[in-house]
């Protein structure tokens, strides 16, 4: 019958235009869940249509095969009253009315048959349906994992490609380690400084106590040797 194929048509050209266009997947999946809804609605219409062309074939079928029976019993009335020409026409009346219902019999039969293979598609649809709204949410939550890491990825690719700032910052600490070092240097070469200087006069005073100290003892040893008389 043809019924589901704007169905097909309709998703796959949206499936298709979104994609090309790159929307998010959220957007697009909960635009398929509605245009999948929308086409049920508009196939269980035709699908409800089919079944009222039925639903008249078969009645149609019924109201021949009514006629056919009524056209009979006034053939067999003719038949009792002795009017057998009348009884003819009767039956020549029943005939096309017969002939009617088997035409309108085999329309039935198609129809229904129809109907029965679009209530199956329609529930295969309605299925599809249904697993597609399942799905929407793991897919949802599948795209939103990707799409978070792809920024992770991204933003870890621009910081390891900025590498001017990280070098600058390497040189600085370099620098800074060069600054500390220099002053490590020059304090201790003032402390070295300071030290000499003042071991330098201790040594002399040290020096200078010691020659005073023999000159004394010189002094002392000689005014020992000589005579009291002399002193």
């Amino acid at each position: 019958m043809g019924i589901f194929s704007r169905l097909r048509t309709l998703i796959s050209s949206n499936v298709n235009d979104m994609i090309s266009k790159a929307e998010k997947p959220e957007k697009m999946l909960n635009q398929l869940i509605i245009d999948m809804n929308e086409q049920r609605i508009e196939s269980m219409k035709a699908v409800a249509m089919a079944i009222a062309d039925e639903k008249k074939l078969e009645r149609e079928v019924m109201n021949q095969q009514a006629m056919s029976q009524e056209w009979e019993r006034k053939a067999m009335l003719a038949v009792q009253a002795g009017k057998d020409d009348l009884a003819k026409e009767a039956l020549l009346r029943k005939q096309e009315y017969e002939n009617a219902c088997m035409e309108y019999k085999k329309q039935w039969e198609a129809q229904k048959s129809a109907v029965e293979k679009l209530k199956v598609s329609l529930r295969e649809l309605q299925n599809k349906i249904e697993e597609a709204q399942r799905k929407k949410n793991l897919l949802i939550a599948r795209a939103k994992r990707a799409e978070a890491q792809q920024k992770i990825q991204d933003t870890i690719s621009s910081v390891s490609g900025n590498r001017s700032a990280f070098d600058a910052f390497d040189r600085m600490a370099a620098k800074v380690d060069q600054m500390e070092a220099q002053a490590d240097a020059a304090q201790e070469l003032d402390d070295y400084s300071s030290n000499s200087s003042l071991e330098k006069q201790f040594a002399e005073l040290e020096k200078s106590d010691t020659a005073a100290d023999q000159l004394l003892l010189d002094l002392k040893a000689k005014m020992k040797a000589l005579p009291d008389k002399e002193l």
